[in-house]
């Protein structure tokens, strides 16, 4: 449970710093990166909700080795998605910050905002790579 409320946690905070950033939207690596938080939060938070729901009602969520399967298949493809889109904000970023110095010429341009949303985006999907190896463990356990 830690683990998804984590996660939902960077995911709202990267997905944050990124809307709030002016003009972020217009360009479709950040825009794919927003997408992807969003997807990442509604996945995290219904698991923590199912989750908090399975330790208030002292049920077991491990029976049906079937049902760990599915939600193991959708965790691994998630962080295939927040790694994709991370690494194309954070080309995206270092292409304006290093390469054109857009961020010195431009200073509307909010590339600390751009920066800070990429990191906490690596930070989300290193999450979501530890639920999915400790989904795959506990799968492989079950059978």
């Amino acid at each position: 449970m830690a683990l998804r409320v984590s996660q939902c946690v960077f995911a709202a905070a990267s997905a944050a710093a990124m809307s709030s950033a002016f003009g972020s939207l217009n360009y479709s690596a950040y825009f794919y990166l927003d997408t992807a938080l969003t997807l990442q939060f509604l996945w995290s938070m219904g698991f923590a909700c199912r989750d908090i729901f399975a330790l208030r009602n002292k049920k077991d969520l491990h029976t049906a080795p079937e049902l760990i399967l599915i939600f193991n298949i959708g965790d691994w493809v998630l962080a295939i998605l927040m790694f994709w889109a991370s690494c194309a904000a954070a080309s995206v970023t270092i292409f304006f910050r290093k390469d054109v110095k857009f961020c010195a010429e431009y200073w509307r341009l909010p590339c600390t905002q751009f920066e800070l949303s990429v990191a906490l985006a690596f930070i989300t999907w290193l999450l979501q790579a530890v639920s999915s190896f400790s989904g795959f463990w506990l799968l492989v356990s079950l059978l």
